[in-house]
């Protein structure tokens, strides 16, 4: 199978186009001057991993479920004179 080549400035104009024809397996070599310079590949690995929800599960210690609530003005004060 011979691939697409494309000169540098057609390149530029047109990357998003290249990149998803690479996606579809279609070889691409970008050539300046009519010599091939620079071959886009397909990355070995094409999606990246979703994070596993629940893995922190049991690691997370909630020291006070209230941390979101306001301050009251007795807190502030000792919080302020460092007590």
């Amino acid at each position: 199978m011979d691939g697409m080549k494309i000169s540098v400035a057609e390149a530029k104009n047109t990357l998003p186009k290249l990149i998803k024809a690479v996606e579809d397996g279609e070889q691409v070599t970008i050539c300046r001057h009519g010599t091939p310079v620079v071959d886009i590949v397909r990355t070995t690995k094409a999606h990246p991993e979703r994070p596993k929800f629940g893995t922190l599960k049991g690691k997370v210690n909630i020291v006070d479920r209230d941390w979101w609530k306001p301050m009251t003005s007795d807190e502030v004060d000792a919080y302020v004179d460092g007590r």
